[in-house]
């Protein structure tokens, strides 16, 4: 007989929360609670937003932190329409195609892009970006924050000061990553003690990592301000310890970091707006998958025509964006190594922030500053390697990504705030969310625990084997599908989060039911 290995066999259920004024949602729930105090003291939204994205730096390493870049969306109470704070990935001025010569065969990381020879572009000084999410998270509190600057990293150098838990899901991911860790000293150093993966404990609490120098400069930058990390001693040590690992990133591209503040792409949806955050995210992909549902008529549940007509969508879609629009590659099967974050964050006054961050993949870079505590991205592996080609490896560039934070308006008024992590597959996730929560009316409880299909690009579908079996018949009768678990790890789906606000104004939101220390946090 077949033998079937089951890695989950066990039903997880997620706690929402529900308010009548603020919330926020976070992958690391005492992240999300940092993010609620902010709204306490009667910070707006974009406030617990900023204090969310530093507690993650703690407490989040290897999906987000300083050495990220992002994208944020904020629909201000009253306004008519979201703004985007883009902070996505752009490439050192002194980054060429000469720097990764190519080898044989193909890369078995999240792209298959032809191999560079030491994989440079994969782990290493040469595969930083330079790091934009502290002059995001700057840009995301002047557009709007009331609390004063050192206040809202407060939670954050705390939580660095008592250290990253290492129980079995950070030990877990440390471990995915250990044979790069170990490359770099400093990574090596804080996350290899003994030169090993931390070993939970049997009994008792978990140990905890300080990660270097962390809470040291993130205290500087609450004393300081971000302009001390892009033009100050923050910045002189990056650029010496990048210039002593053989990196290009230089003092000049961080002096000429900045966030851009550009309009949100409106995307009309069955008498709402999908605003996302446009250019080089999915959002262009996102509008075509619309498109080709524009037709479908939406039954009572997602049955097995949905779920066709929506697998046929994307797919198409998908063959459209990675022949056109530069990320030509095909996504590998080890995809679900990519590192990104996602936060939501509302409050009682109908502000909506929706943020997503990124590190790329798992530990970005998995190089760790020794000046700064930072773990740096890995966003040259973003770019095609192969000289004269759109997406080309190449100076003061930014490549395609696949971030897609999303806020919902209806007559006007935010309604959804909304996004996921998890690269390729945050589409496909946070389109069905949305879709279950609008077209179905499902609430978000129902929706985050409703099984899903994933389609990360043009040729085949992976389906929870948890769909009903005429679900399963029918994707397996037209479409080349896999049947798969929706376990914690592998990461077979992306991880999304969603707050909902009603008609009466109540308030409710809910993590990825799959992410162990994510939670929705509401404000009293």
């Amino acid at each position: 007989m077949a033998i079937v290995h089951q890695t989950q066999n066990w039903v997880v259920a997620k706690p929402a929360a529900h308010g009548r004024k603020g919330m926020v949602v976070s992958q690391v729930k005492a992240a999300a609670e940092a993010g609620v105090a902010m709204l306490d003291a009667g910070g707006t939204a974009l406030d617990a937003a900023v204090a969310t994205a530093f507690a993650l730096a703690a407490t989040e390493p290897w999906n987000s932190g300083l050495g990220g870049i992002g994208f944020a969306l904020v629909h201000k109470a009253g306004a008519a329409k979201a703004e985007v704070i883009d902070f996505g990935p752009v490439s050192p001025a002194g980054l060429t195609p000469a720097l990764f010569p190519l080898t044989e065969g193909m890369s078995d990381h999240l792209f298959a892009w032809p191999n560079v020879e030491g994989e440079k572009n994969v782990h290493g000084p040469l595969s930083f970006c330079i790091p934009s999410a502290p002059a995001g998270y700057a840009a995301l509190h002047a557009a709007g924050g009331r609390l004063p600057w050192k206040d809202l990293l407060a939670p954050a150098i705390a939580l660095a000061k008592a250290g990253l838990p290492a129980d079995w899901f950070g030990a877990m991911k440390i471990a995915s990553s250990a044979g790069d860790l170990r490359r770099y000293a400093e990574s090596a150093r804080i996350y290899l003690p003994n030169g090993l993966p931390p070993t939970p404990p049997y009994v008792g609490p978990a140990k905890r990592l300080v990660l270097g120098r962390l809470p040291d400069t993130l205290a500087r930058i609450a004393e300081a301000g971000v302009a001390d990390f892009y033009r100050g001693d923050i910045a002189a040590s990056i650029v010496a310890d990048v210039a002593a690992m053989g990196g290009v990133l230089s003092a000049a591209d961080l002096a000429g970091c900045a966030a851009r503040t550009t309009p949100s792409s409106q995307h009309p949806w069955r008498g709402r707006v999908l605003q996302g955050a446009g250019g080089l995210t999915a959002a262009p992909t996102m509008q075509r998958v619309l498109d080709l549902l524009a037709a479908h008529e939406f039954g009572a549940e997602p049955d097995a025509a949905f779920f066709a007509a929506f697998t046929a969508a994307m797919q198409a879609a998908y063959a459209e964006r990675l022949s056109g629009l530069g990320d030509t590659s095909d996504a590998n099967p080890r995809a679900a190594e990519a590192c990104t974050t996602h936060l939501t964050a509302v409050d009682a006054e109908g502000t909506m922030v929706s943020v997503t961050t990124t590190l790329l993949s798992s530990m970005g870079s998995r190089t760790t500053l020794p000046g700064t505590g930072m773990m740096m991205n890995n966003g040259v592996f973003w770019f095609d390697p192969t000289p004269g080609k759109a997406n080309s490896i190449g100076p003061s560039k930014r490549p395609l990504c696949n971030m897609s934070p999303v806020i919902v308006t209806e007559g006007g008024r935010p309604i959804v705030t909304a996004g996921a992590s998890g690269g390729r597959k945050i589409l496909a996730s946070v389109l069905q969310m949305l879709m279950f929560v609008l077209d179905y009316r499902m609430d978000p409880v129902a929706a985050a625990h409703h099984p899903r299909v994933d389609i990360s690009g043009p040729d085949t579908v992976a389906a929870d084997k948890r769909l009903s079996p005429s679900v399963l018949a029918a994707l397996t009768e037209r479409f080349a599908t896999e049947l798969v678990e929706h376990t914690i790890l592998p990461v077979n789906f992306a991880c999304p989060n969603l707050i909902l606000r009603d008609a009466e104004g109540g308030v409710t939101g809910i993590s990825d039911v799959m992410s162990p220390w994510s939670g929705a946090v509401a404000q009293a």
